[in-house]
């Protein structure tokens, strides 16, 4: 596994394909108030490229790449990273594919839909999580911070491929589809003050 570090925004010639595993590092769960530090991609070849965002942001390549409706983003847990890139980018991440709400659809023999469980139950690897409450606001990364980022972007392909799978035998490929496509209704509504209560709710 290789770790490209970026400062600022992606370079202007890579291409990371039409599918690209993402993921995001903030200073806290509050998008309003916890600013976005970092944001993980791997084009799901067993590498990972970070880019480590400052106080001021502005990452045109990144922006463009997230915003691009020719490339497939593929998270986990989608909602929240979605909101938090569109807070503090201003993009609308589309199209979308999130791990989390899959792994719901289809493995509805358990409440563990963590994406250490996943990767575990699917990908046969076991996460550390240990780097998970960090300062990723430090002018200076860890080689541990660096590893943890780029973990949880490394098996999003290899989730997405499994799950997949499940959804079709299950007949729920077009649920999960439509589900993926109001994701970034879904973040608007968070960032707009609708997170909860939900409005669809009674």
């Amino acid at each position: 596994m290789t770790v490209t570090l970026h400062i600022g925004d992606l370079p202007d010639d890579l291409d990371l394909g039409s599918e690209v595993a993402v993921d995001t590092e903030t200073m806290g769960l509050n998008p309003h108030r916890d600013r976005l530090c970092l944001v993980q991609l791997s084009s799901g070849d067993g590498n990972a490229h970070v880019v480590k965002l400052g106080q001021a942001i502005a990452a045109p390549n990144l922006a463009a790449l997230l915003s691009n409706p020719r490339v497939l983003k593929i998270f986990h847990f989608a909602r929240f990273d979605v909101a938090v890139v569109h807070k503090y980018l201003g993009v609308t991440v589309s199209p979308v594919y999130c791990t989390k709400i899959a792994s719901k659809l289809v493995r509805t023999f358990t409440d563990r839909h963590g994406l250490k469980e996943l990767v575990k139950e699917l990908a046969s690897v076991d996460l550390s999580k240990q780097m998970q409450s960090s300062d990723w606001g430090s002018d200076e990364l860890s080689e541990a911070q660096l590893a943890y980022a780029a973990s949880d972007v490394l098996y999003l392909h290899q989730l997405k491929r499994r799950l997949d799978q499940v959804l079709q035998r299950e007949g729920r490929a077009e649920l999960a589809q439509a589900c993926f496509d109001f994701l970034p209704t879904r973040a608007l509504l968070d960032l707009g003050g609708w997170e909860e209560p939900d409005i669809f709710s009674h």
